[in-house]
């Protein structure tokens, strides 16, 4: 995948981000409201600058869906914080891949935009995952395996069970 491409994913997501955002200062009150409006203006000056570095980069900006279908639709504060917690996921998952770009400049900026999605979340449901952005997998049930006689044997097992992380 290009640079330009991920940062096109980063981009949905941010529009979907905006568009949640929106609903959610719509439908909350007092201190709720004022961090969904904070949230709203980080992502949608977020949105702006991926828009302008596709169009420098000769790519052609991914433009939003007219709606987005929500986990849930918030009539209450904790349904609110519900959607903000899990846009935030959204958004820092499309900016780990773009983690991974060729650019320097784009993975920094992928890294700042996934630790304010993290510290975001963090804001609106004080909890962390080990690993924001990687998505929930199940760990294979644990073998037995024979004690290794040696500890690169012990190093190799260990790493086999990262595998189950890579791929997908």
């Amino acid at each position: 995948m290009s640079d330009v491409e991920a940062l096109g994913k980063a981009l949905a997501a941010e529009h979907a981000a905006v568009y949640a955002y929106g609903l959610m200062g719509a439908r909350t009150t007092g201190s709720l409201r004022s961090k969904v409006a904070a949230a709203f203006d980080a992502h949608r000056a977020r949105r702006d600058q991926l828009r302008a570095l596709i169009s420098s980069g000769g790519g052609r900006p991914v433009e939003p869906e007219a709606a987005y279908a929500l986990p849930v639709v918030p009539g209450n504060a904790r349904e609110a914080v519900r959607l903000a917690v899990h846009v935030e996921e959204g958004v820092t998952a499309a900016y780990l891949e773009l983690s991974a770009a060729q650019g320097a400049a784009t993975r920094k900026l992928a890294a700042l935009a996934m630790q304010e999605s993290v510290i975001r979340s963090y804001g609106f449901r004080p909890s962390v995952t080990a690993f924001p952005g990687m998505p929930a997998k199940t760990v294979p049930a644990k073998t037995t395996a024979p004690p290794s006689a040696t500890p690169a044997a012990d190093g190799a097992r260990a790493l086999s069970g990262i595998h189950a992380f890579s791929d997908g």
